[in-house]
């Protein structure tokens, strides 16, 4: 049962369509109040220009004699009368015809915000495709629903993303955890094992553990290098952070005959050492991992156009063109690929290049293999004092 939606804050005094009817109606009068006095005096004033007669002039009006002096006072105030009695209808009549059309503009005008408001109210994490989709004329209330749509957009995917990311997560931790639980099971129930079976238990318990330490690690950083709002801005070649990990691989390279060939331009750049070094590693490992026994593997480093580039190419089974870019979505290992890890690599990469700023970018190797190429903004040359190595190096490793 979906929650009920949020009733929102308690309104304290006039809505906004009251104001602006308050507002409108009052102008309006105002501006009727301003011309009702402007048209009294301008009668008075035309009245009292009128020719004048001398006072004692007789002036017969109706059938009567009058003095010419009393009628003039008498025609001018009649004037100013009938001004004010005919001024205060149409004043009276300008005024509720302003606030009925205020009252009923503001209506067809705050609906998209009343369409904003209840589309807010139905929200919940099972109703995230709900939409205004308001129409009519492109002005700022159209802009402000059209906005309002474009963040349910958003939240929509980041929540896709994490029912997503929290299935596999949970799919991947529940293979190790089976493994345990099966093997204790088993040995348990073994009234004869002895103490090669026990040791056997220990050491594919130990492997399963491992296995698990190594994807909650890879959890951890890949939910902190997302959350990350600034990463530290130190020193870093790209150049630097191979070596170590080639090195660190160099057992599985010897056991499946790889070649690795290396080419290290300085690829100065700012950011966290350690994130970057992550990146090189998890590609490399990637690369290494997800091979083909006699293949080869080419790692390069370069500054090109204002930035820092790391590229690593490989042999390994043929990657479709359409799969690529799910290889960086977590826990895709893509169809085909051989090797195990925990399908983590190239998210982590990719969260990390974002958070320096960079883009990252795959693309089948024709025959067979994938070529990855990192560019993060480049920075200043070498500080003062700081000496590194296996810059502007090339070797190839071969170990057999």
């Amino acid at each position: 049962m979906s929650p009920a939606p949020a009733s929102g804050p308690v309104r304290r005094g006039p809505g906004l369509r009251a104001r602006l009817t308050l507002l409108a109606t009052s102008l309006v009068a105002a501006v009727s109040a301003l011309l009702l006095w402007l048209g009294w005096m301008l009668v008075g004033r035309v009245a009292a220009s009128v020719p004048a007669l001398p006072p004692d002039t007789p002036v017969t009006v109706a059938g009567v004699r009058v003095p010419a002096g009393p009628l003039a006072g008498a025609l001018a105030r009649n004037a100013r009368a009938e001004v004010l009695q005919i001024g205060a209808v149409a004043f009276a009549m300008v005024v509720v015809a302003a606030a009925v059309v205020s009252w009923v503009l503001g209506r067809r005008l705050l609906r998209p915000l009343h369409d904003v408001t209840a589309a807010a109210r139905r929200l919940s994490a099972e109703s995230l495709d709900a939409r205004i989709g308001a129409t009519g004329p492109h002005d700022e209330v159209a802009e402000l629903a059209a906005t309002f749509d474009a963040m349910l957009d958003r939240l929509q995917a980041a929540f896709d993303a994490q029912r997503r990311f929290v299935a596999n997560a949970s799919h991947e931790l529940r293979t190790p955890l089976a493994v345990l639980r099966t093997e204790v099971d088993v040995t348990l129930a073994d009234p004869d094992a002895d103490v090669a079976e026990l040791r056997r238990m220990a050491e594919v318990v130990r492997e399963a553990t491992r296995r698990a330490e190594h994807l909650v690690a890879g959890l951890l950083l890949l939910a902190r290098t997302e959350a990350a709002v600034a990463v530290p801005k130190e020193y870093v070649d790209l150049a630097e952070t191979v070596p170590g990990a080639v090195d660190a691989l160099r057992v599985e390279v010897r056991d499946r005959a790889l070649t690795v060939r290396t080419d290290l331009a300085p690829a100065p750049t700012e950011g966290d050492a350690a994130l970057l070094g992550r990146v090189a590693g998890n590609l490399v490992e990637n690369a290494v991992r997800h091979n083909v026994e006699g293949g080869w593997v080419e790692v390069r480093t370069a500054t090109e156009d204002g930035e820092a580039v790391l590229g690593v190419a490989s042999s390994g089974p043929v990657v479709a063109d359409g799969t690529v870019a799910e290889l960086f979505e977590p826990f895709r290992r893509g169809a085909g690929r051989v090797g195990s890890g925990t399908g983590l690599g190239l998210s982590i990469v990719r969260a990390v290049v974002q958070a320096h700023g960079g883009r990252v970018r795959a693309e089948p190797v024709p025959g067979g293999g994938l070529r990855v190429t990192v560019r993060v903004p480049a920075g200043p040359t070498r500080p003062a004092g700081l000496v590194g190595a296996g810059a502007g190096e090339a070797q190839e490793l071969r170990e057999a």
